[in-house]
């Protein structure tokens, strides 16, 4: 009789073996080490090198602050020659063309996501998909020109509509007079060219391919049964999205929309270009001259002396840890939507 067969009154202690859990032993071959020691290595690496650069903006930010002190943050006039020196304007600039630009760049992203899905014909779906990604890889000084050549000779006679319909409202609000015959050549004019809303106009072209992309992916895995579900039971195709779609890809939403936050805030050389850089504190967005942190470092960087390259830097740590914020808030978002994606069927 071999030892695995059961003997007479020993079943109940054969059962008992049987109910033992196995311990589960995972052999990983050598490819699946190398790969997970891969992906923790460069995991490690970006952490490291995202650290590195805080602490040298930070480090190099302490003679400024320590000069300056809280005025710093307050000062609006940048003027190194006379020590006067101040990022509120340039992040009140930075905060303005950001928000327009995702103003612009957010239904653009969110429609155009929703018609790749759901409404392109298949045959169209794959070129769209193509064409949208490869906005993503144009340059932005290609866009900064456009807008700067092209766009902005007609958009400021829009900015000067909005400015003369709605100039009651403080943020479309021009200091000129807006009913003047030939409205450029108005006493103290202040041209519509150079203005936050121009400069924002060059930042949703580059931000809206990156939106569109992640919303996209997020729409595609909407769940095929349900969608088919809702349009047996009589449901429109927008019905299906607005039930199905939408309460599914709300992450890729909201995670689509502060990427694409975080990259406007940080946007340089298209901004460098159109703007007519100004340090004042104004709300008006139709109005030439304004500024942003990544503009300021770029025009100011290659002639500045210590103490001036110093202040560049320090707003640079101001700008670094606003970008930190913003894509640490989209990360908890997106987290915490991912546990809740229901639909309403």
């Amino acid at each position: 009789m071999s030892d695995s067969t059961p003997r007479p009154g020993a079943g109940g202690d054969l059962l008992e073996r049987d109910d033992i859990p196995r311990q589960v032993a995972t052999r990983l071959t050598l490819q699946d080490r190398i790969f997970v020691n891969g992906v923790r290595s460069v995991g490690l690496l970006v952490l490291v090198i995202v650290s590195s650069i805080g602490i040298f903006l930070g480090i190099q930010a302490g003679p400024t602050l320590s000069h300056y002190g809280w005025s710093y943050f307050t000062e609006y006039r940048w003027l190194p020659s006379q020590d006067i020196v101040g990022i509120a304007a340039v992040v009140l600039g930075t905060i303005q063309v950001a928000v327009i630009a995702l103003l612009f760049a957010f239904p653009l992203a969110l429609l155009s996501a929703l018609f790749i899905t759901d409404w392109a014909p298949g045959w169209m779906r794959p070129t769209l998909i193509r064409l949208t990604d490869l906005m993503a890889a144009v340059p932005g000084i290609v866009f900064g020109l456009w807008v700067l050549v092209f766009v902005q000779p007609h958009a400021t006679h829009v900015a000067h509509w909005l400015s003369k319909t709605f100039g009651w409202i403080p943020l479309l609000h021009v200091r000129t007079d807006t009913d003047y015959p030939i409205w450029s050549q108005a006493p103290g004019y202040p041209s519509y060219a150079g203005s936050a809303a121009m400069a924002a106009i060059a930042v949703a072209m580059m931000i809206f391919p990156m939106a569109t992309s992640v919303m996209r992916e997020v729409f595609s895995e909407a769940p095929v049964g349900e969608k088919e579900a809702a349009i047996a039971l009589g449901a429109t195709r927008w019905a299906m999205v607005r039930t199905v779609v939408l309460p599914f890809g709300k992450s890729g939403v909201v995670g689509g929309t502060m990427l694409a936050l975080g990259r406007a805030l940080g946007e340089t050389i298209s901004v460098v270009l159109i703007i007519s850089q100004t340090f004042e504190l104004k709300p008006y967005v139709l109005e030439a001259g304004t500024s942003t942190i990544s503009a300021l470092i770029a025009s100011g960087f290659k002639e500045a002396s210590p103490s001036q390259l110093s202040a560049l830097l320090t707003a640079g740590f101001v700008l670094f840890c606003m970008t930190l914020v913003v894509n640490t808030g989209a990360a908890m978002v997106v987290a915490r939507a991912r546990g809740n994606e229901v639909t309403e069927l």
